[in-house]
């Protein structure tokens, strides 16, 4: 168990959608490393999650709880925050991470598939959004974070509707950022480039079986195609990022589209 000194974040309130793995449940254990109370949000085996909230609060000692809402699904995202704000009494901190992509050729892409990557990449982010900004202003304090992707802010093969949604999460977090720029609430989007996440993996596996070439070789192949440094951004970096953006430090960091990409956009 840790310790009990003052922490940066004690007291405040998190959501954190698609939260039960990869950079969301980093985020979740980031920020309750200082000392939020934690609302986590997306899919998985009942228990397993019930072990991942016992978890976390113990090591941190926090509140943590789960609401398993699908984003999917506008009557379900809109209750979000409502029900964060019944479970813990307000909501200061809301991190927009659930998303997914579908890749293929644009005259190949099934609307249907269209409708669901914007439905989870950018309307959820707007009804979250929406819903929390009056508690937030009532509040006098809030921090917004949206993670975008690296692909939100220049254009990639095969996966348009991805690129869409993205660039359009960060046209929302500028929107939000300018409308509340003369408030104590800040909305910044973080743009992670390739992440060392089960999709990451899977493709190293799937890649090493083709290739016939080790899983670590084929882990460094992916990451060299399109990072300089030849090296995956882990959900921990990610996450440590959006805490810092939390923190009274960034207090004036608005509207921004933060890579951490290996110099992907460098080039």
């Amino acid at each position: 168990m840790t310790n009990r000194t003052p922490r940066a974040l004690s007291g405040r309130v998190a959501l954190i959608t698609g939260s039960t793995d990869g950079i969301g449940l980093a985020v979740a254990r980031s920020l309750a490393a200082q000392g939020c109370t934690v609302m986590l949000n997306g899919f998985g085996e009942t228990q397993a999650i019930t072990n991942l909230c016992e978890e976390l609060a113990f090591t941190h000692t926090v509140d943590v709880s789960h609401a398993d809402a699908d984003l999917r699904r506008e009557n379900e995202v809109s209750g979000l925050v409502p029900r964060v704000v019944e479970r813990f009494g307000r909501l200061d901190i809301l991190v927009n991470n659930a998303g997914t992509q579908h890749k293929g050729p644009v005259e190949q892409h099934p609307p249907h598939r269209w409708r669901e990557v914007f439905a989870l990449n950018l309307d959820a982010a707007f009804h979250t959004i929406r819903t929390a900004l009056p508690g937030m202003r009532a509040g006098g304090w809030g921090r917004i974070v949206n993670i975008a992707s690296v692909y939100g802010l220049v254009g990639g093969v095969d996966r348009s509707s991805y690129v869409a949604s993205k660039h359009a999460l960060v046209g929302l977090t500028k929107a939000v950022a300018l409308e509340t720029a003369t408030t104590a609430i800040t909305c910044n989007a973080v743009c992670p480039g390739d992440v060392s996440t089960r999709i990451f993996y899977r493709n190293a596996k799937l890649l090493a079986e083709r290739e016939q070439i080790t899983r670590t070789e084929a882990q460094q192949r992916i990451a060299a195609t399109n990072m300089p440094s030849g090296q995956v951004v882990s959900p921990e970096q990610v996450a440590a990022l959006v805490a810092f953006l939390c923190t009274e430090a960034a207090n004036e960091i608005r509207g921004a589209a933060l890579p951490v990409d290996g110099a992907w956009l460098a080039r």
